[in-house]
């Protein structure tokens, strides 16, 4: 006999609104997905502030009032390269459909639609009255379920899910990225400046800009050591194909995984090259403008 997880995976290939298919990605193109929660608002508001803060401060202070041209241009390109990249991935987590499970499905005429055979087990959510897929979780924020949910992020203001997973890698890894150059140029600029008495140093007076230097060296230092774990738990969670919340749970797997480079080209999408590294692959923004131009205003998913 087959077991339930076996039953429901039968279930989802024959029935694709339960697998995630076309028809539900092509649902999602035409609208925004966007998190109406007031704490999550505040914490991807302040995300911003404080990459823009670091902008300001390598830019203004350290990089621009630099004598050495190269110095300036390589470091420059390097670090608004990256934090460019970073918010284009905090954006793409944040705005993109994380894997919710169609709201309010459980109907019984949905359930006689789907001509299930006799045992065959689908499972029914009953905070958001949806059909179960494997391996969902009912999120309390989003109010919705979501495929292969790792974890609520308040910082994204979105759950990290099935469809955004990649990008949340690579917001973690770009911001761990800036915060090690960050830091770096700080040491630097410190040393040099103290050798030089801060004479000629930087366009600020010394009191005010070391003060932004060490309030950017904190905020380096905290958003390092934060986001460097996240990339590491994430890329330990994709290796053994098990989301943090089946690992808390100490779900036993009912799936077949997909272990270590398998997993990376799932969530990934493909084999390994510099598409992973690119938070705007796969933006249709030319095909999410004409959806949206036949239409009278942007429709908000909550």
């Amino acid at each position: 006999m087959q077991s339930s997880g076996h039953r429901l995976r039968d279930v989802e290939q024959h029935h694709p609104l339960l697998g995630g298919g076309e028809g539900e990605a092509q649902v999602a193109v035409g609208r925004i997905w966007f998190i109406q929660d007031g704490c999550g608002m505040v914490c991807a508001s302040m995300t911003w502030f404080l990459v823009m803060y670091a902008e300001f401060v390598v830019n203004f202070v350290m990089l621009l009032p630099s004598k050495s041209f190269w110095y300036t241009l390589i470091n420059g390109v390097a670090f608004n390269l990256l934090a460019v990249l970073a918010l284009a991935a905090h954006l793409r987590t944040m705005l993109t459909d994380p894997g919710a499970v169609p709201k309010g499905n459980a109907t019984k005429e949905y359930m006689d639609s789907l001509q299930l055979k006799p045992g065959e087990v689908i499972y029914k959510c009953p905070k958001c009255c949806s059909i179960k897929p494997e391996r969902a979780h009912h999120c309390s924020i989003c109010k919705r379920c979501i495929r292969k949910m790792d974890h609520h992020c308040p910082w994204v203001n979105n759950c990290v899910g099935e469809n955004n997973q990649r990008f949340f890698v690579l917001f973690t890894m770009y911001i761990a990225s800036i915060s090690l150059h960050a830091l770096c140029l700080s040491g630097f600029h410190f040393f040099t400046c103290v050798k030089v008495q801060w004479s000629e140093c930087s366009d600020f007076s010394p009191p005010v800009a070391v003060m932004l230097l060490i309030f950017l060296c904190l905020e380096a230092l905290l958003f390092l050591t934060f986001t460097a774990v996240m990339f590491g738990t994430q890329i330990h969670s994709i290796c053994n194909d098990e989301t943090e919340i089946e690992r808390l749970k100490n779900e036993k797997p009912t799936w077949e995984r997909q272990v270590r480079w398998d997993g990376m080209k799932a969530v990934f999408g493909g084999p390994p090259s510099l598409l992973w590294f690119n938070p705007f692959a796969g933006l249709r923004l030319r095909r999410l403008l004409m959806v949206h131009a036949r239409k009278e205003g942007s429709e908000f998913s909550v």
